[in-house]
């Protein structure tokens, strides 16, 4: 028996004995909050519509915040513990180690005389960077498996203008010559897609229901005082017309606050600050409690999201995101998304958390910072909640007697069949109002090329319409700009940005460039983006790279 497995049953077992004692002399925890009955919010506080949505029932729900009046405060008492301590069991239909990741592959060089297409789900995703952030200020380079290209160039502003007025998006295409290649021949195509932005004071009302992760492993590295540090700041920005439930899984789920109006700040708040890591990790039973309570809370009318903050880490009940996610699609499909917030290291499944936000038509972000908290939940808030566009997906149609072939880079795990581009049952991306979508291609062209280079087609589904629209440009030889220092200081922090991923992940395609050459382009670009704070970071990231690999 292993040191780890014999303190496991050690621990379990000395639970078990106190259990028994404390049972039987009638000991009492004074610290565990006395049951109180809760009043939820009146049904009439809720649109007349969602009046004859019957409510979900529970045999795991806690009792809750009572009803709360718009300057009252509850208390909130906390889930009452299991009677006996339970051994955390592995997983039982998909493995995970200390950091769970998943190699993609890395896309490869296409012929356009065998395949001219090029088709993928659009994605807003930045867990990654961040996440390799945190690797490398813990003095550690990121895992390989861990790196998307698409999310280190996401994570950035794109200095793309707004679509016009009465326009959902707009499409921006700029190129010019690869600056990590000797044959010349060779072009960097950049494609986004921006989409309209929303005020603050215009978003429409939200109904959110955390799901919190306050499993044992929640306690390392304080991630669940993270969590509640995160969710503060989030707090905070929401109006009386929004409304706020809590559910928390270990190895049961609960809901520990009924829907409350957004500005009963303190009462929500303490039933975050309430929150204490317990028992295992059942994180299939707290997104099907939570998209339950969501159901209950539903506004036909705003945004319902579910936003599930953990460490990605399940071991009880299905513990994949393909068989965690058959349990609770049914409840996606009312109009609900999903938002996944990953925290911690040393024990993280970047795959759950990612797979769960792709499925649930929601992003994927990982918060390993306060600060990254506050880029999250404030100043992108509206961004963070309200979706412009369900299922969008692009579609780039070469010219192959300009171009002889090309590659995507990233998006490897998006692809989408080139003729289901225009089948809108397929899954795709959510884009959020304000956001950008930037793709990079390398393209070699052939000798003599000119005209056009590609067309470029974006579609999606409007989430309050719900109808189809399709969007259309060209890009030609002559929209190239010769010179790499001459084009766009964002297409060429892009182009740096996406190389440096691809030295971090190993790719191919990144053999003989080192983490010295990223540096001095860096550097260079980061002084015409006025040196801002996020590429100051990224200045220090390729810095922390370099001493680490020894370049």
């Amino acid at each position: 028996m292993s040191h780890k497995n014999a303190y496991t049953y050690f621990a379990v077992f000395t639970t078990l004995i106190l259990t028994t004692l404390a049972c039987g002399l009638g000991i009492r925890n004074e610290n565990q909050a006395p049951t109180q009955k809760s009043e939820p919010l009146p049904l009439e506080e809720f649109p007349a519509e969602e009046q004859d949505r019957p409510a979900s029932e529970s045999e795991n729900r806690a009792p809750a915040g009572e009803a709360l009046s718009d300057s009252s405060a509850a208390s909130i008492p906390m889930p009452t513990p299991a009677a006996t301590a339970m051994p955390l069991n592995p997983p039982n239909d998909q493995s995970y180690t200390d950091m769970f990741f998943e190699n993609y592959g890395v896309n490869p060089f296409i012929d356009t005389e065998d395949d001219h297409y090029s088709t993928f789900a659009l994605d807003v995703d930045t867990g990654s960077y961040s996440l390799a952030r945190s690797y490398l200020e813990r003095g550690a380079l990121p895992d390989k498996d861990g790196i998307r290209v698409e999310e280190f160039i996401n994570y950035f502003e794109q200095g793309y203008a707004y679509p016009p007025e009465g326009q959902a998006f707009v499409i921006h295409l700029d190129g010019g010559a690869a600056p990590f290649t000797e044959n010349e021949r060779y072009q960097m195509l950049r494609v986004g897609v921006q989409g309209y932005a929303v005020a603050p004071e215009e978003r429409k009302d939200v109904s959110l229901t955390f799901v919190i992760d306050v499993s044992g492993s929640m306690n390392m590295e304080n991630r669940l005082e993270l969590v509640k540090q995160a969710l503060a700041l989030l707090v905070e920005q929401l109006r009386p017309s929004d409304r706020v439930s809590i559910v928390v899984y270990g190895s049961t789920a609960h809901v520990v606050l009924e829907p409350t109006r957004g500005n009963a700040f303190g009462a929500i708040m303490e039933a975050i600050n309430a929150l204490q890591p317990e028992g295992s990790t059942n994180a299939e039973a707290g997104l099907r409690l939570g998209y339950e309570q969501a159901l209950r809370a539903f506004n036909p009318r705003g945004i319902n999201r579910v936003i599930l903050c953990s460490d990605g880490v399940a071991n009880v009940g299905n513990t994949g995101a393909e068989s965690i996610w058959e349990q609770i699609s049914a409840y996606a499909s009312e109009g609900i998304t999903l938002t996944t917030v990953g925290f911690g290291m040393g024990n993280y499944n970047d795959v759950l958390m990612e797979q769960l936000a792709d499925n649930g038509d929601g992003f994927y972000a990982y918060v390993d910072t306060l600060k990254e908290a506050e880029n999250l939940f404030v100043k992108n808030l509206t961004s963070t909640l309200q979706a412009i566009a369900l299922d969008a997906k692009i579609q780039v149609e070469f010219n192959p007697e300009a171009v002889a072939r090309y590659r995507l880079v990233g998006f490897e795990n998006r692809d989408i069949a080139d003729e289901a581009f225009r089948d809108d049952s397929v899954d795709a991306g959510e884009i959020g109002a304000g956001h950008s979508v930037t793709a990079l291609y390398e393209i070699k062209l052939r000798e003599d090329a000119q005209g056009r280079i590609a067309s470029i087609f974006l579609r999606w589904e409007d989430p309050d319409t719900h109808r189809v629209t399709e969007l259309n440009q060209n890009f030609t030889v002559a929209d190239l700009i010769p010179a790499f220092d001459e084009t766009s200081p964002y297409f060429q922090w892009d182009v740096v940005v996406a190389e440096f991923a691809e030295i971090l992940r190993e790719s191919y395609w990144a053999q003989g460039n080192t983490f010295n050459d990223i540096l001095e382009e860096a550097q260079r670009i980061s002084w015409y983006l006025d040196d801002n704070a996020e590429t100051r970071a990224f200045v220090k990231m390729v810095q922390q790279a370099e001493a680490l690999a020894g370049d």
